[in-house]
């Protein structure tokens, strides 16, 4: 559909066109920039699982079992004569005491227990189940047992084909090497 004017109405009009040719365009926002989608992260790939330490192997024989750590130390007080062993003469997990006097040596355990507990001394040859008491020594608390000097126990310890252990309720095994301060401290007291 067109639209007419009448040609009189013309001049009157021509001043209102050309005004609105001066005057700009209605000015609009410039149109918002489309969002940038932000960079997305990849998941941090997931570290491998830590291996966990492999079990103490089990040993079916005791004598396969490392030695404990530590040396022997020997020493002589008075009369008395010790082999400790551990770390040093002052800081070991297991002993044995030589009094001459009544012929007995003591074998003993470091240990915080308070009441007697069963330790079982195991050689090459020898298994043999003692009743041991707490005691407190010179330099440590112990689990301790007596034996008379001539106890073949000892003589078993002494030679038992590198080591013997000593099984103490409540405690970890020690296994003690059969160095010559065993037969040292059985000497002593013969």
């Amino acid at each position: 559909m067109k639209l007419r004017l009448p040609a009189a109405l013309l001049p009157a009009l021509l001043p209102a066109i050309a005004l609105t040719a001066c005057v700009p365009a209605a000015q609009h926002p410039a149109p918002a920039p489309a969002p940038v989608p932000s960079p997305t992260r990849s998941p941090m790939p997931t570290p491998p699982p830590v291996p966990l330490p492999a079990p103490a192997p089990a040993h079916e024989n005791w004598m396969d079992a490392p030695r404990s750590p530590g040396n022997w130390f020997y020493k002589k007080v008075g009369a008395i004569s010790l082999a400790a062993y551990g770390a040093s003469d002052t800081n070991f997990g297991f002993v044995m005491r030589c009094d001459p006097a009544t012929r007995t040596i003591s074998i003993g355990r470091v240990s915080t227990q308070t009441q007697p507990r069963p330790m079982r001394i195991r050689t090459e040859t020898t298994d043999r189940l003692l009743t041991a008491q707490p005691r407190q020594g010179s330099i440590e608390t112990l689990l301790a047992a007596d034996l008379s000097a001539s106890d073949s126990l000892l003589d078993a310890m002494a030679i038992s084909k590198g080591r013997f252990a000593v099984e103490t309720a409540g405690e970890p095994t020690l296994y003690v090497p059969s160095w010559p301060e065993v037969t040292r401290i059985i000497e002593d007291c013969r």
